[in-house]
C-alpha cells in the first residue's frame, strides 16, 4: 500500500451499530430521522422527515420551491435513482429570455431562475413507493420546528444579514419573513418560526382526509401542491415582476400548468466499476457522471504509467496533481456533453469507456493544465463554452476579447450589503473576483476564494431492514427570489444551469432538466464470501460536490480508511472549469486546498503550475455518509456505519 496511513485520531468516532443510522448537515434532521427509526419507520419514511426539517432549519440551503437529487437501494430491489429534479416551464424559451427579456444569461437570483419545485413532489413519491408512515406523522417533525420554533444556525443569520438591505429594498415579502418590525435579522440561538409554511403542509395532510389508504392520501397531498392551492398561489405571485440579479426587475414564467405536468419518481442509475466496487451515479441531467468519469480517468493513467495506486493517493503532491488534472478533463466533458439525454444526445457510453480514458489520461503532463480541453468521444466536436473571463491569480477579471462584450450583460452587482446594484458598467467576472456578487447568486458552499458562502444540504439514512438512503436537496433557499407570502417560502434557481446559446446542449429548452450539480453517490460490493456493503456519500458544493467526494472515495475504497477519517481528512477542488451558477467564470490552472495538506505539497503543486488558493483547514465541503454490511445469507445488515462532516459546525450522525 502506498497510500499515506490513516490518522490515528479523528473528530469524531465512525458510529457503527445494528438498529439504524443517520447523517446529514443538520444536527436537528439527523436527530428527526432517527427519531423516526426508532419508533419503527423505515430508512424512507426517515429520509422524507429529515428531508422536510431541512426546509425549515437550513432554508438558506434549502426549501420546498428548490429540487433534489438522490439514490436509493431498497433491501429488497436494486439501485435508484430519486429524481426530484424539475424541469424548465413551458413559457422559458430562447426567445422569451433573450428578445423579449434582453438577457444573455439567466439570471442567478429571481424567479426567471426558477425550474418546476420537485422537491416536494419526490419526497412525497419516495414515501408513497416506499415508505411505509402516514404523511401526517412524517411531516410533524417539521410543523413542531415550523410552529413552535428551532434555535437559528449562525449561518443562517450571516445570510439573512447580507441580504438584508436587499429584502428592504427590494423584496419586502422576505423582509417579512426574515426580519422583524424594525429591518433586524434573527441573533444566532433565537428560536426562528415559518407558521406560514407549517400551515401549508397542515393543508397537505388534510387534503387526503377521507381517502381510504395511505396510497392514496399521499396522493392527495400531491395533487393539492401540483394541481391545488401551491400551485395557483405560485402563479400568482410570480406575474409581479421583481428585482433579479442583473439589476432588473421581471415577471416570472412559472405557471400551475407547469406543476401540474411534472412527475417525479426514480431511474436506472449510470454505473462503473472500480477496484471491486460498484459506483452508482444520476444520468448526464446531473453531473454524476463526471466523477465516473475521473476515476475511469484516473484508472486509465495508472495502466499507462505502470502505476499501483500511488496516483490516487489524495494526501501527496503527485495525487493531488494527478487527480486534479483528470477532474478538470471530466468536467470539460460534463460543459461540452452533459444536458438533459430527453433532449440531447448525449455520448455517455462512449465517455466511460476505457478507449476514451485512456485518451483522456494520456493528456496528463508533469504540469498543470490551463486549458479548457473537452473531448471528441466517437469522432464528434465537442461544443466549448463562450465564457467571457476567467479569474487570475492576483483575483482580477481577465476578460476573453472574443465574447463580444466586456462587461457584465446584466449590468448588476452587489454591494457590501448584498443589495443589487443596477446599470454598473462592471463585469460579472470582476464582481466575482471581489466576493460582493448578490446573496442569492450562486451555490458553492466555498467560493472559488475559499471563502464560505453556503447552498445546499445532504442526508442519508440505513435501517436494520436493509434499506439505504442518500438524497441532496437543494434550491429554494432564502436569498434566491422573494418570499411567496401565501407560502412562506420561494422559488429555486436552477435555470441558472442552461445556457442561452443554442449551441449548447444544455441550452434552455421547456421541459428540459437544466442540468443539476446536485451529486450523491452510492457504492455496492459483494464480498468472496458472499457479503454485501453499501455506502453512501454526499455534500453541499455546487460544482465541487464530486470533487470533494472523490479524495474520501479514494481513501475509503482503495485505502481502507475508516470513513469518519477519511471525511475529516484535508482536501482539494479544482476551480479550473466553467462555473455552472452565474455569472459564468473560470480560473484557469485553479485549486484550492486546505492548508492542512501542508506547506510541502502546496509548494510542489505551485511547482508543478497550479495557481493555488489556501483556505481555511476546515472548510471545504460537508460530507456525511451511511453505510451497511450484510453478510451471506442475511436478509437484514450485521453492521451499520454513519460518519458526518466537522466543517461548518452543523453536520451530525446518529445511530445505534
Amino acid at each position: 500500500m502506498t497510500f499515506a496511513p490513516a490518522p490515528a485520531f479523528t473528530t469524531r468516532p465512525t458510529l457503527r451499530g445494528t438498529f439504524g443510522v443517520a447523517a446529514s448537515t443538520h444536527w436537528i434532521a439527523t436527530a428527526s430521522a432517527q427519531s423516526v427509526l426508532e419508533r419503527g419507520g423505515n430508512a424512507f419514511d426517515a429520509a422524507v422527515a429529515a428531508g422536510f426539517v431541512l426546509h425549515v432549519v437550513e432554508p438558506h440551503l434549502n426549501g420546498p420551491g428548490g429540487d433534489l437529487a438522490g439514490l436509493f437501494r431498497p433491501a429488497d430491489g436494486d439501485v435508484r435513482v430519486l429524481m426530484g429534479q424539475g424541469p424548465a416551464p413551458a413559457a422559458a424559451t430562447l426567445e422569451r429570455y433573450r428578445d423579449v427579456e434582453g438577457l444573455t444569461d439567466v439570471p442567478g437570483a429571481g424567479a426567471l431562475a426558477a425550474a418546476v419545485p420537485g422537491s416536494v413532489e419526490a419526497w412525497l413519491w419516495l414515501l408513497a413507493k416506499h415508505g411505509t408512515w402516514e404523511l401526517g406523522d412524517v411531516l410533524a417533525y417539521a410543523i413542531g420546528y415550523a410552529e413552535h420554533g428551532h434555535p437559528v444556525h449562525q449561518n443562517v443569520v450571516t445570510t439573512i444579514e447580507r441580504i438584508r438591505t436587499h429584502f428592504l429594498d427590494h423584496w419586502q415579502t422576505s423582509a417579512a419573513l426574515w426580519l422583524d418590525a424594525e429591518g433586524n435579522a434573527p441573533k444566532p440561538g433565537e428560536l426562528m418560526v415559518n407558521p406560514t409554511y407549517a400551515a401549508v403542509l397542515r393543508r397537505l395532510i388534510d387534503a387526503g382526509e377521507g381517502r381510504a389508504t395511505r396510497a392514496e392520501r399521499i396522493a392527495a397531498a400531491s395533487e393539492a401542491w401540483k394541481t391545488g392551492f401551491v400551485a395557483h398561489a405560485i402563479e400568482r405571485f410570480v406575474r409581479t415582476p421583481h428585482r433579479h440579479s442583473d439589476g432588473h426587475d421581471h415577471a416570472g414564467v412559472l405557471t400551475a400548468a407547469d406543476l401540474t405536468a411534472f412527475e417525479a419518481g426514480d431511474e436506472a442509475p449510470v454505473s462503473i466499476e472500480f477496484h471491486g466496487f460498484a459506483l452508482h451515479k444520476t444520468g448526464p441531467w446531473g453531473q454524476g457522471p463526471v466523477l465516473l468519469q475521473t476515476l475511469a480517468i484516473l484508472d486509465a493513467y495508472g495502466r499507462l504509467h505502470g502505476l499501483a495506486d500511488e496516483h490516487l493517493d489524495p494526501s501527496t503532491a503527485f495525487g493531488i496533481h494527478v487527480i486534479a488534472e483528470a477532474q478538470k478533463l471530466a468536467l470539460a466533458d460534463r460543459d461540452a456533453w452533459y444536458a438533459d439525454p430527453r433532449f440531447a444526445d448525449v455520448p455517455l457510453a462512449a465517455l466511460l469507456s476505457p478507449e476514451y480514458a485512456e485518451a483522456r489520461a494520456a493528456l496528463i503532463g508533469d504540469e498543470a493544465s490551463a486549458e479548457l480541453r473537452p473531448g471528441s468521444p466517437d469522432g464528434r466536436t465537442p461544443y466549448l463554452p463562450a465564457v467571457g473571463a476567467g479569474i487570475g491569480k492576483d483575483g482580477l477579471a481577465e476578460v476573453d476579447d472574443d465574447s463580444g462584450d466586456d462587461e457584465c450583460s446584466d449590468g448588476a452587482y452587489a454591494d457590501e450589503a448584498g443589495d443589487v446594484a443596477a446599470g454598473t458598467a462592471e463585469s460579472a467576472a470582476t464582481a466575482a473576483s471581489r466576493n460582493d456578487l448578490p446573496a442569492g447568486v450562486g451555490e458553492p458552499t466555498v467560493d472559488r476564494h475559499g471563502q464560505t458562502r453556503g447552498d445546499t444540504c445532504h442526508l442519508d439514512v440505513a435501517d436494520r431492514f436493509g434499506n439505504v438512503v442518500t438524497v441532496t436537496p437543494s434550491g429554494g433557499w432564502l436569498q434566491s427570489s422573494p418570499t411567496i407570502p401565501e407560502l412562506g417560502f420561494c422559488l429555486g434557481t436552477r435555470l441558472q444551469m442552461a445556457w442561452l446559446d443554442p449551441e449548447s446542449p444544455a441550452v434552455l429548452r421547456p421541459d428540459a432538466r437544466p442540468r443539476t450539480t446536485l451529486s450523491a453517490t452510492l457504492v455496492t460490493a459483494s464480498a468472496p464470501n458472499g457479503s454485501t456493503r453499501v455506502l453512501t456519500l454526499g455534500t453541499p458544493g455546487g460544482d465541487q460536490q464530486d470533487q470533494w467526494q472523490l479524495p474520501a472515495l479514494l481513501r475509503m475504497l482503495v485505502a481502507g480508511w475508516d470513513p469518519q477519517a477519511a471525511i475529516d481528512a484535508p482536501t482539494f477542488h479544482t476551480t479550473s472549469h466553467v462555473s455552472s451558477f452565474w455569472p459564468r467564470v473560470w480560473e484557469p490552472a485553479g485549486l484550492v486546498v486546505e492548508d492542512r495538506v501542508g506547506s510541502d505539497v502546496i509548494a510542489e503543486l505551485e511547482r508543478r503550475g497550479h495557481s493555488i488558493t489556501v483556505a481555511g483547514g476546515w472548510t471545504l465541503g460537508r460530507l456525511s455518509g451511511v453505510g451497511s454490511t450484510t453478510s451471506q445469507g442475511m436478509s437484514t445488515p450485521r453492521e451499520l456505519w454513519a460518519a458526518a462532516n466537522p466543517r461548518g459546525v452543523q453536520g451530525y450522525a446518529a445511530g445505534r
